[in-house]
């Protein structure tokens, strides 16, 4: 098998940058990429890179068609796969794992072991430490667009709209009457979930 990268020395302790030795998908020949503590962290297969000042250390890997970007920092036993991006100030710790068509992004972090797959935006200052910290819907009404809610911070991320249950609401509603009432019972219903754990928590 022939490489895609090797590593090169850098100013971290412990830390090497990465080159590519070869073109593939957008990445060319000679460019720099980020920060790694060895190649198991980022496999030579694939389509997969770590690119600007991120860094993957630990036993933390990177594989298949999945990107890191910007100051992202993926470490400890963590792994991001399939098509997955990771960008900006994100964190991916502990055991978590990110797959599938993924977007993490902004300032969350991903931790513990949480699962993050699908068709998923996670951003803000979300945190997501196991399953049940978001959910994915999807409008089955008109676009079949899925959309995420995040309870760290009781978030909705829907396309370019990106703000709390009641803006989504009144957002959808001057787009129409079927769009309004649709996310109206969504919100309404993730609502309820969190009024009825309140509940017993103050028992």
């Amino acid at each position: 098998m022939k490489k895609k990268y090797e590593l090169t020395p850098s100013d971290r302790e412990g830390l090497f940058r990465i080159k590519a030795v070869k073109d593939f998908n957008d990445v060319k020949k000679g460019d720099i990429g980020g920060f790694v503590a060895n190649e198991d962290n980022l496999s030579q297969l694939g389509n997969c890179w770590i690119f600007d000042d991120a860094v993957v250390r630990d036993n933390a890997q990177v594989c298949d068609n999945a990107r890191v970007w910007d100051n992202a920092i993926v470490w400890d036993h963590a792994a991001i796969q399939d098509n997955a991006v990771v960008r900006d100030n994100v964190v991916v710790w502990g055991d978590a794992l990110v797959r599938g068509d993924v977007q993490v992004y902004d300032n969350a972090e991903v931790c513990g072991d949480a699962e993050v797959c699908g068709k998923t935006d996670i951003c803000g200052d979300a945190i997501i430490s196991s399953d049940r910290d978001y959910i994915v819907f999807k409008n089955w009404w008109s676009s079949g667009r899925y959309f995420t809610w995040t309870r760290s911070n009781n978030m909705w991320k829907v396309g370019c709209f990106y703000g709390t249950g009641e803006e989504l609401i009144a957002k959808a509603y001057k787009d129409s009457e079927e769009k309004g009432r649709e996310y109206e019972c969504i919100v309404k219903y993730v609502e309820r979930i969190l009024n009825t754990e309140e509940s017993k928590t103050n028992k």
